[in-house]
C-alpha cells in the first residue's frame, strides 16, 4: 500500500496476473495501433515497452516482426509472465523513471495504458522520458482512458485503484508538449472480456519525436 492507503500499481497487477491479458488482449484497436507503428519502423528497430504487462500483445507483436524489445513493468508477476511468454524480448521489473536509459537509444517507445495510476505530473514526466530516450524522429505509441479525472478511487477488475487521467484533447496536448508531433489519433469503446470489468473509452496516439 502507498502512503494514501491505496494499492500500488505493482500490487494491483500482481493480483490480476494473466486475467488482465484475457480481459484486454483481444483489443482490435490495440493491435491496429501496433500495426501503424510497425509500418514506420526500420528492420531490427529497438523498442522500449513501458508497462509491458504480460508481454502480449505488444512485445510479442514487435518481436515477431523482428524488432528488439526491452519491456519494463513494476509488477514482478507481470514480468515473470512476460519473460515466459515472450522469451525473445528482455523484461525488467522496475520503475522506468529509475532506469539508466541512454538518450536517443530507442527507435520507438510504447506506453499502452501504463499511466493511469500516476499523477498528472508523473504522466508528463514519463512522456518527457520517452522523448529523451528516443532518437530524433523516433516514434511513440501511447494509449490511455481519456477521462478528465484526478485521484479518483474506484474498482478495476475487482481491485481497488486510484486513477488519474486527462480528457482526449488535454491528453493529446500533453503528448505534444512533451516533444512530439501527433501523427494518428484513434478513439474507441472497448468491452473487456471479464465479468468484473466494464466498457471503457480508449484513446490511441501515434506520435513522432520532434
Amino acid at each position: 500500500m502507498d502512503a494514501s492507503r491505496h494499492p500500488t500499481a505493482a500490487s494491483v497487477f500482481d493480483a490480476l496476473g494473466a486475467d488482465y491479458e484475457r480481459a484486454f488482449g483481444g483489443s482490435d484497436a490495440h493491435r491496429a495501433s501496433l500495426e501503424l507503428l510497425l509500418e514506420r519502423l526500420a528492420p531490427g528497430s529497438r523498442v522500449l515497452d513501458v508497462g509491458s504487462g504480460t508481454g502480449r500483445p505488444t512485445a510479442r507483436t514487435l518481436v515477431d516482426a523482428g524488432h528488439e524489445v526491452l519491456g519494463v513493468d513494476v509488477s514482478p508477476v507481470m514480468v515473470d509472465l512476460a519473460s515466459r511468454q515472450v522469451p525473445g524480448a528482455e523484461f525488467r521489473c522496475a520503475d522506468v523513471r529509475e532506469l539508466p536509459l541512454e538518450e536517443g537509444s530507442f527507435d520507438a517507445v510504447c506506453v499502452y495504458f501504463a499511466l493511469l495510476q500516476l499523477s498528472r505530473a508523473e504522466q508528463a514526466d514519463v512522456l518527457r522520458l520517452a522523448a529523451r530516450v528516443l532518437r530524433p524522429g523516433g516514434h511513440l505509441a501511447v494509449a490511455t482512458v481519456p477521462l478528465d479525472v484526478e485521484g479518483v478511487s474506484g474498482t478495476f477488475m475487482g481491485q481497488a485503484v486510484r486513477v488519474t487521467s486527462f480528457g482526449e484533447e488535454a491528453f493529446t496536448a500533453l503528448v505534444a508538449g512533451a516533444g512530439f508531433a501527433v501523427l494518428e489519433q484513434t478513439s474507441s469503446m472497448f468491452v473487456p472480456d471479464h465479468p468484473a470489468a466494464v466498457p471503457e473509452p480508449h484513446l490511441f496516439l501515434l506520435a513522432r519525436r520532434t
